[in-house]
């Protein structure tokens, strides 16, 4: 478990203690699922980071599990606005990005790279979980 400060500059400290949870697990990730695992992990700690507790500051308790030898489980925790990313529509990639609009894309490529993202609001606090398999 990662406790740290809900703060863009943190973002490489989280991706590092994710990394290291792969290694210690004995998970040699080819790069191409390190590159979707990392753009997930940034889509979601750095919405945290700029939204969760505007214009107050926070913490985020990031936990990563392994299981079935292979299979990572990422939950993100924050005890800031109820907000759960996986409520919006899906972005229409289909249209030009001025046609699209602004904002969507990231939770949608998260979903994409991801085998599962779940969102719950318990106890005062949003929990997003992400499970991939290596």
């Amino acid at each position: 478990m990662l406790n740290v400060k809900a703060e863009t500059q943190m973002l490489d400290t989280v991706q590092d203690f994710i990394h290291e949870s792969l290694e210690k697990a004995g998970i040699d990730a080819d790069i191409k699922a390190l590159t979707q695992l990392d753009v997930a992990v940034e889509e979601v700690f750095v919405n945290i980071a700029n939204y969760a507790y505007t214009p107050d500051k926070g913490d985020a308790i990031i936990e990563a599990e392994i299981s079935d030898g292979a299979l990572l489980t990422l939950r993100f925790i924050d005890s800031g606005k109820a907000f759960d990313p996986l409520a919006a529509e899906d972005p229409d990639v289909t249209l030009s990005a001025e046609e699209r609009g602004i904002g969507g894309l990231g939770i949608f490529l998260t979903k994409k790279f991801m085998d599962s993202v779940e969102y719950e609001r318990k106890d005062g606090k949003n929990i997003l979980t992400m499970t991939k398999k290596f």
